[in-house]
């Protein structure tokens, strides 16, 4: 099963916290502080696989999480770093962050990494904290908390050549007989409803062609299988359009050439800016000399695209449209166009360059009669608080207070007796 989109869940490891130990050897006058630091937490990231072909292994696993980081030891041990969480995916795989829609990141070339969630900070030990004031700290940081998000794993084909054009026109026979590749062929619509991938060797060279599921009229708004389909034509660098010549639908070829152009124009106007070249296929079931082909490939040359009379089954005018597609390949290799980022990336790992990131916010809950202080910074220390030593509680305040929060909330009415809340923690404030 070809699988191209899927949703996960992924965590970092938390940071290890700092440790508040001391030394106590004998014979070791005011041994004094020795705690050392936590462990940053594990990164999950993402690694792009050419050997990986769907995203078929995060359909039955959903949650991914890094190691968290080792606490700090005595006599100034670090703790262990936690270890990364590599995910491997198929290349042209684009993560996009669930919540915001925005994209992460694109990988597109085999090896290409990308942290999606960083691991959180060591805490630091408290042999930091000791100063010429403050000889014997008894509290530490804590490690930085753990960072969990939804993301969408969303999977465009890469490939050099794409082979479009409406159901049963002879795609899948096209790529069969020019590869190895072998797609399920029959007589019937949406034969073929997942892209398939074959290698086409021809003149000591080769490239990669893909058979696009078959697009219908109103595939560019969804109807069938349109944006499942569409999607994978994106990367493609060369287009062979396949119509079938013959009739043998009840349609009308030259009709079937614009619907299907149009189809990738609304979903994309730069689809159509690719080189395309067309093939006439079912040539065997018409004469080359009728007026109706010629019809066809006057109407076509006239738009500027080259026509190939083609049977896929017999063989016939498949290795001639090869051979185009792969000149122009070659084309755009010693040429190439200026690449263009159609993705706005969004710096998910900016927390620490964040200049709110040590802002305190200040509030007053009418209900509990309760004022409130928030912040990342300050949730980090808090959480490193030890309410039962002065210094660390001291620490803590003294940070709310160079913050200006506490001359905000005295702006806003708070007095003697009032409390404060820091996260789920009610503290009673008492000038000094």
């Amino acid at each position: 099963m070809f699988v191209d989109r899927a949703k996960i869940t992924i965590k970092s490891g938390k940071g290890g916290n700092g440790a508040v130990t001391f030394r106590r050897e004998p014979y070791v006058p005011e041994g004094g502080p020795d705690g050392g630091d936590g462990g940053k937490g594990g990164d999950v990231i993402f690694v792009a696989d050419r050997n990986l072909r769907t995203l078929m292994d995060f359909r039955y696993k959903r949650k991914y999480e890094a190691e968290n980081g080792q606490d700090g030891m005595k006599k100034k041990r670090f703790g262990k770093a936690g270890q990364d969480l590599i995910i491997a995916v198929p290349m042209g795989t684009v993560v996009i962050d669930e919540e915001t829609g925005h994209v992460m990141k694109d990988l597109t070339e085999d090896g290409q990494r990308f942290v999606a969630a960083k691991g959180g900070k060591g805490g630091r030990g408290n042999v930091n904290f000791k100063n010429s004031v403050r000889q014997a700290p008894n509290f530490a940081e804590a490690g930085g908390a753990a960072r969990e998000r939804s993301v969408i794993l969303e999977m465009k084909l890469i490939a050099d050549v794409g082979l479009v054009g409406f159901p049963n026109v002879g795609k899948s026979s096209l790529l069969s007989i020019a590869t190895s590749a072998q797609p399920k062929i029959a007589n019937y619509h949406f034969t073929t409803i997942d892209p398939n991938l074959g290698v086409v060797n021809i003149y000591d060279d080769s490239f990669v062609m893909a058979d696009i599921a078959g697009i219908i009229e109103g595939a560019s708004e969804g109807l069938g299988l349109g944006f499942r389909f569409l999607k994978h034509i994106e990367r493609t660098k060369v287009l062979i359009h396949v119509v079938d010549v013959s009739g043998s639908e009840g349609r009308n070829p030259k009709e079937d050439f614009d619907k299907i152009n149009k189809e990738l124009e609304t979903y994309s106007p730069k689809i159509l800016k690719k080189p395309q070249l067309v093939a006439a296929n079912k040539i065997d079931m018409v004469d080359e000399d009728s007026e109706e082909y010629k019809d066809f490939k006057e109407y076509v040359e006239a738009k500027g695209y080259k026509v190939f009379p083609m049977s896929a089954p017999l063989n016939m005018g498949v290795k001639e449209i090869l051979s185009a597609a792969l000149e122009e390949l070659r084309k755009i290799e010693a040429n190439p166009p200026e690449e263009e980022d159609s993705y706005e990336y969004f710096d998910f790992e900016s927390e620490d360059k964040d200049p709110t990131y040590r802002d305190i916010t200040v509030g007053y809950d009418e209900t509990d009669d309760v004022y409130t202080l928030e912040g990342k910074q300050l949730s980090k220390i808090f959480r490193s608080t030890n309410f039962n030593d002065m210094g660390s509680l001291r620490y803590l305040y003294k940070y709310i207070e160079g913050k200006g929060a506490i001359e905000k909330l005295k702006e806003m009415g708070l007095e003697e007796g009032d409390f404060i809340r820091i996260e789920d923690y009610d503290m009673e404030y008492w000038d000094e």
